[in-house]
């Protein structure tokens, strides 16, 4: 795709992804009971899809997984501020020792919506694993336990992430030119 500058390239994010996966098992080993109680992992759809698929596989520990769906973009390429979910997990997560997938995080308000959502369900753990952060210069209203990337503030597609509903499909992340 001529109109797409080559921002992460698909070795480097094969390359991350693989090492978010394994601290994430390090991490839960010592929380996992005997025998391990599976972590549920939930991916935000539609972004984070390719990311969760990739990073699920680099975790070697029992889990299950669901999606949600949250918008607050539509179809436009800035956010209307207004998260509402779209899809709702089937999997209880009471007790349960979540991680949320999500594609990438600005203003942290989505996440914020997402997280206050999942944390009325009184998991046992609830931790956030991102792709990529965009550095707007100011914190987050969110803790992200997991981070693939901090990149400038700019708008990105690929691996997932799309500029109305185009894009998904590239093997990297990068900036429409």
């Amino acid at each position: 795709m001529n109109d797409v500058k080559v921002l992460i390239s698909e070795q480097v994010i094969a390359k991350r992804v693989k090492a978010l996966g394994e601290q994430i098992t390090k991490d839960y080993e010592t929380k996992a009971a005997k025998p391990p109680k599976p972590i549920v992992c939930i991916g935000v759809l539609k972004g984070a899809f390719v990311f969760f698929a990739d990073l699920i596989r680099h975790i070697e520990l029992p889990l299950t997984l669901d999606f949600v769906g949250v918008s607050s973009y539509g179809n436009n390429l800035a956010s209307s501020q207004k998260p509402t979910i779209t899809f709702a997990p089937s999997t209880t997560i009471t007790n349960q020792h979540v991680i949320v997938v999500e594609d990438i995080v600005d203003t942290g308000i989505t996440l914020e919506f997402l997280l206050k959502h999942f944390k009325a369900q009184k998991p046992a753990s609830l931790k956030l694993c991102i792709l990529l952060r965009k550095d707007l210069g100011k914190p987050l209203k969110v803790k992200v336990d997991y981070l693939g990337f901090e990149i400038d503030n700019l708008f990105v597609v690929g691996y997932g992430l799309d500029a109305a509903e185009r894009y998904r499909n590239l093997p990297y992340i990068g900036k429409l030119t």
